[in-house]
């Protein structure tokens, strides 16, 4: 497992790691489970122990009712039960996400609501069987290391890397649905993701 160590602001590394942010983005964009893609970044990035898995790690003492822009993504009428989940999504030490979650229990299997309700389990893993689609509302990159128009003039940062390049606690957020095979959406979830995707040794050069 790699120490982490800061990267230095300089003109590559901004480059660098405004890339790695951007492949994480278009891999959460390309898969249906943000738990599956994290465990991939994970174990690429070797940020963890070789065979190491994402684990959630429950928020509790926090409730978020669902707003009446959620119930109408989950096309649901206020009658109907939305629970709400928050959780850390962790590799190792390292909390790649943290993320809300608002679900609809009705529109799950019994012993998917015990596991959600009882344990830590990521919802990606407790929901699998489910076979979900995963659509994206929105995708914002919260954090650029590089500002418009960089192309055309000189990059920001000293050259030699003498200070650690600033890197602000959220990078990447994504709001998404999650779909049964038919169509039904039964999740909503508000992921942000942690410059911890960054914790491991920046490229050499």
């Amino acid at each position: 497992m790699p120490v982490a160590l800061p990267w230095p602001d300089t003109p590559i590394a901004r480059v660098e790691a405004l890339a790695l942010v951007q492949t994480l983005n278009a891999d959460l964009l390309s898969h249906d489970s943000a738990t599956l893609t994290l465990d991939r970044w994970c174990a690429d990035h070797r940020l963890a122990d070789p065979g190491a898995k994402v684990v959630a790690e429950r928020v509790r003492g926090q409730d978020k009712p669902a707003t009446a822009e959620v119930r109408a993504a989950l096309r649901v009428d206020a009658a109907t039960p939305v629970a709400y989940r928050s959780v850390r999504l962790r590799c190792g030490d390292h909390v790649l996400s943290e993320a809300d979650n608002w679900y609809v229990p009705a529109r799950l299997t019994p012993d998917m609501n015990r596991a959600l309700e009882t344990s830590d389990v990521a919802f990606g893993r407790a929901v699998q069987a489910l076979h979900f689609s995963r659509h994206t509302l929105a995708a914002t990159l919260l954090w650029s290391p590089l500002p418009a128009g960089w192309e055309m003039s000189r990059l920001p940062g000293p050259p030699h890397g003498t200070t650690p390049l600033a890197i602000p606690h959220h990078v990447l957020e994504h709001r998404a649905v999650l779909a049964t095979p038919d169509g039904t959406p039964f999740s909503l979830v508000v992921e942000d993701y942690t410059a911890a995707i960054l914790d491991f040794p920046p490229p050499a050069g």
